[in-house]
């Protein structure tokens, strides 16, 4: 009985992870977008927006395959700036200061 009780602690003590939470499962969807031409590069993307921040750090992009964007995270001055743009055209969507 005490074995069965640990069991149950030990699975109950585990964070819960979501389904979509596969490593790699956002840059596997954006290929497969990609492939079927719905999608821009991210290189692309990074080609258009890069040179409109400057003199911010380039922390690096996510992908968000519900909403068919990319959102590039940068930082200047201790200030997070993220910008999300649209996958299927390259346009920026917004900027958050």
């Amino acid at each position: 009985m005490k074995h069965w009780l640990t069991s149950i602690a030990l699975i109950l003590a585990l964070p819960a992870v979501p389904a979509m939470a596969e490593p790699g499962s956002e840059q596997g969807q954006v290929r497969k977008e990609m492939r079927a031409g719905n999608v821009r590069s991210l290189r692309e993307i990074e080609k258009r927006v890069l040179p409109t921040m400057p003199g911010m750090q380039y922390l690096g992009p996510e992908y968000d395959p519900l909403a068919m964007a990319y959102r590039l995270k940068f930082i200047r001055d201790g200030r997070v700036v993220f910008v999300d743009v649209d996958a299927r055209s390259g346009k920026i969507i917004s900027t958050s200061r």
